[in-house]
C-alpha cells in the first residue's frame, strides 16, 4: 500500500496536503462552529485550542502516521481530512480527522471528498478502510452508513476527549471487493463528475 500526499480533485473538491498556507483558512472554517469541539470532537480546534490541535495534527505529518488534506472548495480551505495511521504491512488505513465548516454539512463536500479518498487508498493497495465516529454524533453516522460502509461494532468507553468526556466509538470499514460498488453509489450521487482540467481524479 502506497499512499501519497498528493493533490486529490475532482468537479466538486479539491484536497491539497494540509501545509502552513492553509492554516489562517483553516482556523476561520473551525471558528465557524465554536459548539462543535466541545460536544463531539475528541481534540478542540477553536479558540485557544487551534494552536496545539495544529502543532499536534502537523507533528504526526513529519512522524508519518497522518496524511492530512486541507479541503478547498472554490479556492478555499473549508476543512481538513485525514488517512490515520496507515498500516502497509496490513493494507489498511483509517479515514478520519475530518472537519466541515457548517455550511457545507450535508451536500455534495463530504461524498466528493471521501471518494477521492477511498479511490486513493484503494488503487495504492487497501484492502481496508476504517472510519470511527464517535457515537453521539449521529449525523456523522448516517453519513457514513450513506456512503456503503458497514458497522462493525461499538467499542465502549474507548477513548477520553480533551472535554473529560469518555466517548464510545462506532467502528465502519469497506473492504477493497465492496469499493465497486460504494464506488458506484457515489458516483451516482455525484452525477458521475468528470475530471478537472489537467488533474487526475486519485
Amino acid at each position: 500500500m502506497r499512499l501519497e500526499a498528493r493533490i486529490l480533485q475532482n468537479a466538486h473538491v479539491r484536497l491539497e496536503p494540509l501545509a502552513e498556507r492553509h492554516c489562517a483558512e483553516l482556523r476561520a472554517a473551525c471558528e465557524a462552529d465554536p459548539d462543535i469541539w466541545r460536544d463531539l470532537y475528541p481534540v478542540n480546534w477553536a479558540g485557544a485550542g487551534f494552536e496545539t490541535a495544529w502543532d499536534e495534527l502537523t507533528g504526526r505529518q513529519a512522524r508519518g502516521e497522518w496524511i492530512a488534506f486541507a479541503v478547498m472548495v472554490a479556492g478555499h480551505c473549508r476543512g481538513m481530512t485525514a488517512f490515520i495511521r496507515p498500516d502497509s504491512a496490513n493494507r489498511a488505513v483509517e479515514v478520519g480527522g475530518t472537519y466541515y465548516a457548517p455550511d457545507l454539512r450535508g451536500g455534495v463536500v463530504n461524498p466528493a471528498a471521501k471518494r477521492l479518498m477511498l479511490a486513493h487508498a484503494f488503487e495504492a493497495g487497501a484492502r481496508r478502510v476504517q472510519i470511527n465516529v464517535d457515537a453521539l454524533n449521529t449525523r456523522s453516522r448516517a453519513a457514513v452508513l450513506k456512503l456503503g460502509a458497514v458497522q462493525e461494532g461499538v467499542l465502549r468507553r474507548d477513548r477520553v476527549v480533551w472535554t473529560g468526556r469518555i466517548r464510545d466509538t462506532v467502528v465502519f470499514s469497506i473492504l477493497a471487493e465492496e469499493w465497486p460498488a460504494v464506488r458506484q453509489r457515489l458516483d451516482a450521487r455525484l452525477g458521475r463528475p468528470g475530471r478537472e482540467p489537467g488533474a487526475p481524479e486519485a
